[in-house]
């Protein structure tokens, strides 16, 4: 029975709902009842299924360097699954943003692109163009939520330990039995997999299909993510092929237009900038998502769950409102809004929109739904940067980090190795209590020493990528795969550090999020190691 269980929650039950359900419900549901996906409108309408509906911000931005646990006198605005993010536990609180959810949607997500994938090879050859495209795009589904699913309950990607490191179950076929077994693998094996879905989806994606192309794995979305996860799989040559197509020949044609953001001006009223943002028309969004989530509180200038924060301190030291290589913050394009007071003190870029979905019009009960972009142009020119440095040409990867910036901040300034390393070695390293925008990096793979181009370059990229990409939750991403140590501050009433209560080390097993606790109870093998706060933890730390 628990293995029957297990089926459901690794999403097999596409058709059933969504909601968890006995044992002894699933197995009596007639396969019939099922969709029967017999022509090509119904497979295309699956596919809106094999997006999740889930996101991982809330959790990925609070397990990162961006957010401070704000102290006692935000003791009334605490979370009890905010709480246990930030403090990198084992997170069994039930929440529209907590780990069952993530694991559920991904899941559910690949059970409907394995189901239309299924229907696809059923259908008579030769394929129609439309056929052709739906896979490429079933394909790319399934791996970009294996993807997900791998970082985050996973430790990240490298060629020393991923082929003993504890991976996620890959479901490339439509279960039919009732007492399957499910073998996490290992992460080497599941990068593999989703290679090998990505290889072949690539010369099938097209735009024909799509009634709404930016919600789809478009041309240009499909090419994103490869060059993400090529990025991740350290295959620089090849991140670098795939952000080519992505990108053509004219990248900075296809930035935000970071002026019209801030045409709206500095106001507490953050709709109209973030429902510009995720505007379908914009060329910058390649792909964008759904989620039911509180991001959109999370992210606001509502007052929920305050006491854990991207707040002043941060944005003034590290983020939005600190130098940088061009100068002041109030040369950025689009300033941060910044909400300080007695209730929060957070600093924002408004990307995030809140939607509520109403359930019971008498109760005035219901879902709270955002949008996200995980795919743009802007992101997708930052890692080809990043692919530039790994491959040591440092050029390349300045030209993109000059159109970047001068996207992002009002500077004529043209970016050189020189001047990127020159920069770089007058900051001092990062310290908890004296930090910067200078991380000590511990990757896996190899990099040059502390104070070499290639280093300084690297900081370069990741300072660039964690502005474009605050609040979304990719920095986490980053914190894996560059082995960045962090720690657990908390803040004093003058919203500055008072004492360390923990830290995070390249090695630590907390990098990879325990699975649910409803998968773990019913046989799925958890991630090893402690979770929560060290009770052990002893300063000096720095």
């Amino acid at each position: 029975m628990k293995r029957s269980k297990l089926l459901y929650i690794l999403g097999m039950s596409l058709f059933v709902g969504m909601s968890l359900i006995s044992c002894d419900d699933f197995l009596d549901e007639n396969p019939d009842n099922r969709t029967e996906l017999d022509t090509e409108e119904k497979i295309i309408s699956l596919l809106t299924s094999a997006y999740t509906s889930h996101s991982y911000a809330i959790i990925n931005e609070c397990l990162s360097d961006n957010t401070d646990d704000m102290g006692p006198r935000y003791s009334k605005y605490d979370d009890r699954f905010i709480n246990q993010a930030y403090t990198w536990n084992e997170m069994k609180e039930s929440d529209n943003d907590g780990v069952m959810n993530m694991w559920q949607g991904s899941y559910s997500a690949i059970s409907a692109a394995n189901h239309a994938l299924q229907a696809i090879e059923e259908l008579p050859e030769p394929l129609s163009v439309k056929m052709k495209e739906a896979k490429g795009e079933a394909l790319l589904c399934r791996a970009y939520h294996h993807f997900i699913l791998v970082n985050e309950f996973c430790q990240n990607y490298n060629v020393n330990t991923s082929a003993k490191d504890l991976g996620i179950p890959y479901m490339t076929t439509v279960e039919a039995g009732l007492n399957p077994h499910y073998d996490r693998g290992t992460v080497a094996e599941v990068y593999s997999k989703m290679e090998k879905d990505i290889e072949e989806a690539l010369p099938l994606v097209g735009d024909t299909h799509y009634k709404q192309p930016k919600y789809h794995f478009n041309k240009q979305a499909a090419y994103a993510f490869a060059e993400r996860f090529y990025l991740f799989y350290e295959k620089w040559d090849k991140a670098l092929e795939c952000a080519n197509i992505c990108l053509g020949t004219a990248p900075k044609s296809l930035l935000r237009d970071w002026d019209e953001m801030e045409s709206y001006g500095i106001t507490n009223n953050l709709d109209p900038r973030n429902n510009l943002y995720i505007k379908a028309s914009a060329k910058c969004n390649f792909l964008m998502t759904t989620a039911v989530s509180s991001a959109g509180i999370f992210f606001s200038n509502y007052i929920n769950a305050t006491k854990y924060s991207h707040n002043s301190f941060i944005s003034k030291n590290e983020t939005l409102e600190a130098n940088n290589i061009w100068g002041g913050y109030t040369m950025m394009r689009c300033l941060p809004l910044v909400f300080k007071g007695g209730t929060m003190d957070r600093a924002l870029v408004a990307k995030t929109p809140m939607m509520f979905e109403e359930k019971d019009p008498v109760s005035k009960t219901g879902y709270f739904h955002t949008v996200a972009v995980p795919f743009r142009a802007d992101i997708s020119l930052l890692e080809r940067a990043e692919a530039y440095v790994m491959l040591k040409q440092y050029d390349k990867a300045c030209q993109d980090l000059t159109v970047w910036m001068q996207n992002w901040a009002k500077t004529s300034l043209i970016l050189t190795p020189e001047t990127v390393k020159q920069y770089y070695d007058n900051m001092n390293y990062y310290t908890s209590f004296a930090p910067s925008q200078k991380r000590h990096l511990y990757p896996a793979f190899a990099i040059e020493g502390e104070g070499s181009i290639q280093e300084s370059m690297l900081h370069c990229v990741l300072n660039f990528k964690r502005l474009e990409t605050i609040h979304e939750g990719l920095r986490w991403f980053d914190v894996k795969r560059y082995g960045i140590n962090i720690t657990r501050r908390v803040m004093n009433s003058s919203s500055e550090p008072e004492t360390l209560v923990d830290s995070l080390l390249a090695n630590d097993p907390r990098r990879a999020i325990q699975l649910p606790m409803e998968v773990t109870s019913v046989g799925m093998e958890a991630n090893p190691g402690r979770y929560g706060l060290d009770p052990d933890f002893k300063l000096p730390f720095e």
